[in-house]
């Protein structure tokens, strides 16, 4: 199994954490978990972090079986849909960001 990690890295503009969060539920969740074929799509919201890491208010973690299923949900059309929101909710939620992709392995 495969899992790609979305770190979104920024401070998100005060007072907007929860705007933010419905503006995710209601638009990109529903995408993300089109992202097939998927095992498992996670959207965590931080809530604590070192105090000398980056902030990192937002993680999107998709699990796949294999590679090529994960090459297959990059080459969807919710992907692309997903993608042509993320400077909407740039602008809209964050003072600042910056987008990580990582890919992890289980060792199961």
């Amino acid at each position: 199994m495969l899992t790609k990690f979305a770190l979104f890295n920024g401070t998100v503009k005060a007072g907007r954490e929860a705007e933010m969060r419905e503006f995710i539920d209601q638009h990109l969740k529903p995408l993300w978990q089109q992202f097939q074929p998927s095992e498992r799509v996670q959207v965590l919201y931080g809530v604590q972090q070192d105090p000398d890491g980056p902030v990192i208010p937002l993680v999107l973690a998709v699990t796949y079986r294999d590679h090529a299923a994960m090459e297959q949900a990059m080459a969807s059309e919710a992907r692309h849909k997903a993608r042509e929101m993320l400077p909407e909710l740039y602008q809209r939620f964050f003072n600042d960001v910056t987008l990580w992709h990582y890919v992890f392995e289980d060792d199961n």
